[in-house]
C-alpha cells in the first residue's frame, strides 16, 4: 500500500525537498494545474534515486508504478487524439451547412437568420461565415435547406 506524497515532504534519506526533485519546471497537462506524465516520471525517477539502499522499493511496486506511467502517457495521447476528432467533426458540420439558411439569436437577443457562405476553424471554436458577420457554430438554432 502507498501512501500520498506531501510536496512539502522531503524523500529519502537525504531529506532532499520533493519541490527540488522535480524542479519549477514541472508542466501542467490542463487548466487546471494537475500534474502530467513529466512530473509523475521525475518523482518516479526521485524515488528511485533517494530510496534506503538497505531496504530498496520492492518490485511489483515499481512495476505498479511504470504501469501507472504508461497509462498516464496514453491517456494523454487519447486525449490529444480525441480534441483533433472533435475538431474534425466540427469542421464537417461546418461544410455541411454551406449554402443552408441557418438561425441563431443575434447579439439584441433576437432570432437572425442568414445563408452561409463561408466556415473557419479559429482559436473561439467553428464560426460560420454569414453574410457579413461571423457566427459562433455553438449558437445555431435551426438549419434549413436553401
Amino acid at each position: 500500500m502507498t501512501t500520498p506524497v506531501d510536496p512539502t515532504s522531503s524523500i529519502g534519506l537525504n531529506a532532499t525537498p520533493i519541490s527540488s526533485v522535480i524542479g519549477s519546471g514541472a508542466t501542467s497537462t490542463g487548466p487546471t494545474d494537475q500534474m502530467g506524465k513529466d512530473t509523475f516520471l521525475k518523482l518516479l525517477v526521485a524515488q528511485l534515486k533517494f530510496q534506503n539502499p538497505m531496504s530498496p522499493s520492492d518490485g511489483t511496486q515499481f512495476l505498479s508504478q511504470t504501469a501507472q506511467f504508461t497509462q498516464v502517457e496514453k491517456l494523454d495521447d487519447l486525449s490529444k487524439e480525441l480534441s483533433q476528432l472533435i475538431a474534425t467533426d466540427q469542421v464537417l458540420g461546418a461544410t455541411s451547412m454551406l449554402g443552408r439558411t441557418v438561425t441563431w439569436t443575434g447579439a439584441d437577443g433576437s432570432d437572425t437568420s442568414g445563408v452561409v457562405t463561408g466556415s473557419r476553424l479559429g482559436t473561439e471554436g467553428t464560426m460560420l461565415r454569414v453574410g457579413d458577420q461571423d457566427v459562433p457554430m455553438t449558437s445555431i438554432k435551426a438549419v434549413t435547406a436553401t
